[in-house]
């Protein structure tokens, strides 16, 4: 980023005391509070959407959101000399969720419920029907990423002579495939079964990244994922880092969803669709499609040791997914 930030900060209302770079960006001191400045290249429909919601979620007592902060024309974008266009959005000095820390694994997981709490309670626009803002089904996303790892496994068997990553993928293949076609064909049929009204507004792309603690509240930011589907795949994927980070403990993954429940409690159907996504093996897919879409001819080591892990925390992450089934 170069230098239009100045210029732009002159279109604010308030005074910029200090600015630095930070998360791709311009974090801004101001009179008016903390401002983050960053490049935008999607539509103004779309931020429009996030701002009418995080306004909502702000009436529904989530009031830690990244809010966007409109120019002084009143308009959400602004265009610098160079044509290059900005967004500026309220920000927060909280620090991201520290995933070693149970005490702030539990209290994110509880503002995650807070958050699809709040969410449910936006009415859903008939202007919001694009493509951007609709979740296509979840069930969609793992019979592609199912095809991604057939294609991967019938390249690697038709080499004569295989690498040391290629030998552990076709020494487990057949049992993450299994799971695979497991949770894909089970949320077909939950979602098939499900009706329209279960879905709800949902985070998209939640990490501890986007959660940042602060005292007694929870500062929630990134809303540019956001889209109408099931709000059990925000809750998988915090949980699924959290779960890999503590080895499948299956005493943690209990808690997070006992500490979800107090808050928003899950019905069967919830329990079904998250026990699926927890089967499909996202972290192997991911292994395969890195190798597919990079240099064939060199994997590096730390690719290998990942695909052995994957192997050695099965029995944990076995006994994680009986629990969770319930």
């Amino acid at each position: 980023m170069n230098d239009n930030y100045l210029d732009v900060m002159q279109q604010y209302e308030g005074e910029a005391l200090e600015i630095r770079r930070g998360r791709g960006a311009w974090i801004c001191e101001c009179s008016s509070g903390m401002k983050l400045l960053k490049e935008y290249r999607g539509s103004v429909k779309r931020l429009e959407f996030e701002e009418t919601i995080l306004k909502e979620l702000k009436l529904q007592g989530i009031r830690s959101v990244d809010q966007y902060v409109r120019n002084l024309a009143g308009e959400l974008i602004t265009t610098a000399e160079d044509g290059t266009k900005y967004i500026l959005k309220d920000w927060f000095a909280n620090k991201e969720c520290n995933l070693k820390d149970s005490r702030e694994i539990l209290a994110a997981v509880s503002w995650i419920a807070r958050l699809h709490r709040a969410f449910r309670n936006v009415v859903w626009r008939e202007e919001w029907d694009l493509a951007s803002m609709i979740s296509p089904g979840l069930s969609e996303e793992m019979r592609r990423h199912t095809r991604e790892m057939k294609r991967v496994r019938t390249f690697v068997s038709n080499k004569r002579k295989k690498s040391e990553f290629e030998l552990c993928v076709m020494q487990h293949f057949a049992e993450f495939y299994e799971q695979a076609m497991e949770a894909q064909k089970g949320l077909e049929v939950l979602e098939e079964a499900s009706e329209p009204a279960r879905l709800f507004l949902c985070h998209g792309d939640l990490n501890q990244h986007h959660l940042l603690m602060g005292s007694g509240d929870v500062a929630v930011i990134e809303f540019n994922q956001m889209h109408r589907g099931n709000q059990m795949a925000d809750l998988y994927h915090f949980m699924r880092k959290v779960m890999e980070k503590h080895g499948w403990d299956e005493r943690l993954g209990q808690a997070m969803t006992d500490a979800y429940n107090r808050v928003l409690p899950m019905d069967g159907q919830d329990r079904e669709c998250l026990y699926y996504l927890f089967l499909y093996p996202e972290k192997y897919w991911k292994q395969l499609n890195y190798y597919y879409n990079a240099n064939k001819a060199w994997t590096p080591a730390k690719n290998v040791e990942k695909l052995r892990n994957l192997k050695e925390q099965q029995e944990a992450r076995v006994r994680f997914l009986e629990r969770l089934k319930g």
